[in-house]
C-alpha cells in the first residue's frame, strides 16, 4: 500500500508517488545529478483535466526539451501528491527508474480525485462499477480513460502511446486503470498493487494490522475539505516503543475515542465493518480485471509485508480473464517497493548474493516500457520470473504456480516433531498447549520502534521460539534440498478455553548449528561487524495469522465453544524457497504478532473494534496431532529435476 511510517510519513508517501527521493535514495545507482538532468531536459506544464462528471484533476506533465522526435507518455496516478507544485518547481526524481527518466518520456503525474490539488470526492479504494449508465458513474478506470483522452488531444510531441505505472496505492490505480483499456494504453506495470484492502494492508484473515494502519490513517485519513499542497500533521507517539504504546492504549475502541475523535472517516467506516462484508468486497479489484488490451508487467516482493496479496492475485486474474495478452509476473527477494531504488542484495540479516533489484531494472521494467511504448528492443522475460530464496537464484516458469509441483504434507507431532508420517495416536494425549495472555502478547519483532519493522519477514525467530507461549515443531535435517513453490495451507486442529482466538503459523528455515566452511571472525572482523555467524538461525520464510472466528466464514463469524476441537485452515501466501541439505523445516504456532496485528481479546464480542478492556482475558490454547485430528502444513514441492534457467549468487 502506502508505506505506513509514522516517523517519516511525508517523505515515505512522496517516495511512493515516485516524485521525491529521500536522502538515502538520492544515492541509489545512477541517481547522481538526476535533479539537474530533469530540470535541464524537461519542461513542466500543469493542467486541470476535466473528467466526464465535471471534476477537474490536477496533472503535471514533463515534456522533453528535445523536439527532434516524438515520445510516449508514462503516467502515474497517485493519492500521495504530485509535489512539487508550481510550473517552475521540478522534482529530484520521477518515473519508476533513473534509466527511464534519462531515456526521455513525457512524464505525467496526476493527483487522484479528492486528493491534494484535484477536485471531487476521494474514496479509498474506490469500488469499480461494472455497469456505468451515465456521466455521473465514475471510477478509476473512467478517470484513467478520460485523462488519456485529454492528454492525447492537448499535449504536443507524443507518439500516440501511453504507459502507466505505480507502486503500492498507485499500483492499485494502475491495475484499476487498465480495465477496459483505452486504445492508446499500451503498457502498464502495477508494482506492489493493492488488490483488496481486506487482504492487503488492513487485515490478514480478519486480524487487523494496527501497527501499520493507525500511523498511516492518523495522517492520510484526515479530511481535506478543499484542494491543498500540504500534508496533514503526522501522529506523535510520544515514545520510541510502539509495542508499549499500543499495549497501554488498550482496546482498539480507545483509538477512535481518545486519539482520532471521529475525525478520520475511513477509520470509522473500517471499524464498523470488521467482517468481510459488502463494504470490503466492493473494494476488491480482482474480479473486474477484464477488457485489458495493454501489456502488463506485475511486480512484487516476497518480503513485502504490505502488499504481497496484490501481485499474487492480480496476475492470475488478468491471465484468466484476458487470454492472449502479454502478461508477466516478477517476484524478487524484496521488501515493499525496494526493487525500484535499492540494489536488492540484502534485507536485514538476509544476503541474496548479488544486486537482484539492479538486474530486475535492467532486464525487466526498463526494456518493458521501451519495447511497448517506443518499439525498441525485444522482451526477454518468461511468463513468471521468480527469485528462489534459500539458494539465491532466479528461475523462469511458463506458469505460476508451476504445474509440476508435487503436493506434500508435513505433520505436526509429539515432542515437537515434524515429518511426513501422519500421526497414529489418540486424542487423549496427542496435543500440545500453550498460554495466551493479551497483556503479554508475542512481539512480531525484537526491534524497538514506532515505525513498523519491514525486515521482520526475514528475522531470526529464536526470540519467539524461546517463549512459553510459542509451540515449535522441527523436522530432521534435510538429506537433500527441498524446494517449496506456490501457496501453502496449514490445517490446525485446535481448542481454547476462551471463546475466540487468533492462530499464527510461521514456516521457518532453521540453519545448521555450524555452517560448512565457517571460520570464527578475527578481532578486527568482530569489531567491524563484517562477519555474522548464522549458525542456528531460524529464518522466517512465510508467516500468517488467522482470526479464529472466521474459520467457517469471513462474512459470518462465530465463537469457539470452550474445550471443543475445531479445524482452523490457515492459507499462507506463495513462496519459492529451498531448504538446503542439512537445514531443518520448522513450524512455529502462536496466538499473536503484536503490534503488527491487534490483540484478540479471547472473549467473543461482535466487533473487536468495540471491545472493552475487560474483554481481554487469558486463555489456554491446544493444538492436536492425533490420528483423528492431524494438524499439518501442505505445500507444493518442486522436483529436483525441474529446470533452473539461471543460477547466481551462491
Amino acid at each position: 500500500m502506502h508505506s505506513f511510517r509514522s516517523g517519516v510519513l511525508f517523505v515515505a508517501l512522496t517516495i511512493a508517488a515516485g516524485l521525491i527521493a529521500s536522502p538515502s535514495e538520492a544515492q541509489s545507482p545512477g541517481s547522481e545529478g538526476l535533479a539537474e538532468f530533469i530540470r535541464a531536459s524537461y519542461t513542466k506544464f500543469e493542467h486541470s483535466i476535466p473528467m466526464r462528471d465535471g471534476a477537474r484533476l490536477y496533472t503535471s506533465v514533463y515534456v522533453p526539451n528535445d523536439h527532434s522526435q516524438t515520445y510516449p507518455m508514462l503516467m502515474i496516478r497517485t493519492p500521495y501528491s504530485c509535489a512539487p507544485y508550481g510550473a517552475d518547481r521540478y522534482p529530484e526524481k520521477m518515473g519508476p527508474t533513473v534509466d527511464i527518466v534519462r531515456d526521455l518520456y513525457i512524464m505525467v503525474c496526476q493527483d487522484v480525485r479528492g486528493r491534494f490539488m484535484s477536485e471531487g470526492e476521494f474514496v479509498n479504494m474506490r469500488p469499480h462499477l461494472a455497469v456505468k449508465d451515465g456521466p455521473g458513474d465514475v471510477d478509476e478506470s473512467t478517470d484513467t480513460y478520460d485523462t488519456i483522452e485529454w492528454l492525447l488531444a492537448n499535449v504536443e510531441g507524443h507518439n500516440g502511446r501511453v504507459g502507466q505505472w505505480g507502486n503500492s496505492y498507485p499500483g492499485f490505480y494502475t491495475a484499476a486503470g487498465v480495465i477496459d483499456s483505452h486504445p492508446a494504453l499500451k503498457a502498464v506495470s502495477p508494482n506492489a498493487p493493492i488488490a483488496d484492502w481486506y487482504w492487503d494492508d488492513m487485515h490478514h484473515h480478519g486480524a487487523f494490522t494496527v501497527g501499520m494502519s493507525f500511523p498511516f490513517f492518523s495522517s492520510f485519513g484526515r479530511p481535506r475539505p478543499e484542494p491543498t499542497t500540504e500534508w496533514p500533521e503526522r501522529f506523535d507517539f510520544g515514545t520510541p516503543d510502539a509495542y508499549q504504546f499500543f499495549l497501554d492504549l488498550g482496546s482498539l475502541a480507545n483509538i477512535e475515542d481518545e486519539i482520532l475523535e471521529g475525525d478520520v472517516a475511513f477509520w470509522t467506516e473500517m471499524a464498523g465493518h470488521p467482517d468481510y462484508d459488502e463494504f470490503w468486497q466492493s473494494r476488491n479489484i480482482v474480479p473486474h480485471l477484464k477488457g485489458i488490451t495493454s501489456a502488463v508487467l506485475t511486480v512484487g516482493g516476497w518480503y513485502d509485508a504490505e502488499d504481497l496479496y496484490g501481485p499474487l492475485h492480480i496476475y492470475p486474474s488478468i491471465e484468466r480473464n484476458n487470454p492472449g495478452i502479454f502478461n508477466v509476473l516478477v517476484m524478487g527477494p524484496w521488501r515493499h517497493g525496494a526493487w525500484l531504488s535499492k540494489d536488492g542484495q540484502t534485507l536485514g540479516p538476509a544476503d541474496f548474493g548479488f544486486p537482484t533489484a539492479e538486474e530486475f531494472r535492467s532486464r525487466a521494467i526498463g526494456p518493458f516500457f521501451n519495447h511497448f511504448l517506443k518499439g525498441d528492443g525485444e522482451i526477454d522475460l518468461p511468463e513468471a520470473w521468480m527469485f528462489e530464496t534459500g539458494t539465491n537464484r532466479w528461475r523462469e516458469f511458463d506458469h505460476w504456480p508451476p504445474p509440476e509441483i508435487e503436493t506434500t504434507t508435513l505433520y505436526l507431532g509429539e515432542e515437537g516433531a515434524l515429518g511426513l508420517e501422519p500421526p497414529s495416536g489418540s486424542d487423549d494425549d496427542a496435543f500440545d498447549e500453550f498460554p495466551s495472555d493479551p497483556a503479554n502478547p508475542v512481539p512480531y519483532t525484537p526491534e524497538i520502534g514506532t515505525r513498523w519493522h519491514a525486515e521482520y519477514m526475514v528475522e531470526d525467530q529464536r526470540f519467539a521460539a524461546r517463549r512459553p507461549d510459542v509451540l515449535v515443531f522441527r523436522s530432521e535435517p534435510m538429506e537433500e534440498d527441498l524446494t517449496v513453490a506456490g501457496p501453502l495451507t496449514a490445517r490446525l486442529w485446535v481448542a481454547t478455553t476462551g471463546t475466540d482466538a487468533d492462530w499464527v503459523v510461521k514456516l521457518i528455515d532453521e540453519f545448521p548449528g555450524r555452517l560448512p566452511g565457517f571460520k570464527p571472525p578475527t578481532r578486527e572482523e568482530r569489531s567491524a561487524g563484517t562477519v555474522k555467524d548464522l549458525g542456528g538461525t531460524q529464518r522466517m520464510v512465510r508467516s500468517e495469522i488467522f482470526r479464529g472466528r472466521y474459520r467457517n466464514s469471513y462474512e459470518h463469524p462465530e465463537p469457539f465453544s470452550p474445550g471443543e476441537v475445531a479445524l482452523v485452515e490457515v492459507p499462507l501466501q506463495d513462496v519459492l524457497h529451498t531448504f538446503k541439505r542439512g537445514h531443518r523445516v520448522m513450524i512455529q504456532v502462536q496466538s499473536s504478532m503484536f503490534p503488527f496485528f491487534d490483540r484478540n481479546p479471547q472473549t467473543y464480542v461482535d466487533n473487536i473494534f468495540e471491545a472493552d478492556d475487560e474483554d481481554f482475558v487469558k486463555a489456554i490454547h491446544r493444538v492436536w496431532f492425533s490420528k483423528d485430528h492431524p494438524s499439518s502444513i501442505e505445500f507444493g514441492a518442486l522436483p529436483a529435476a525441474a529446470p533452473v534457467v539461471q543460477k547466481v549468487g551462491e
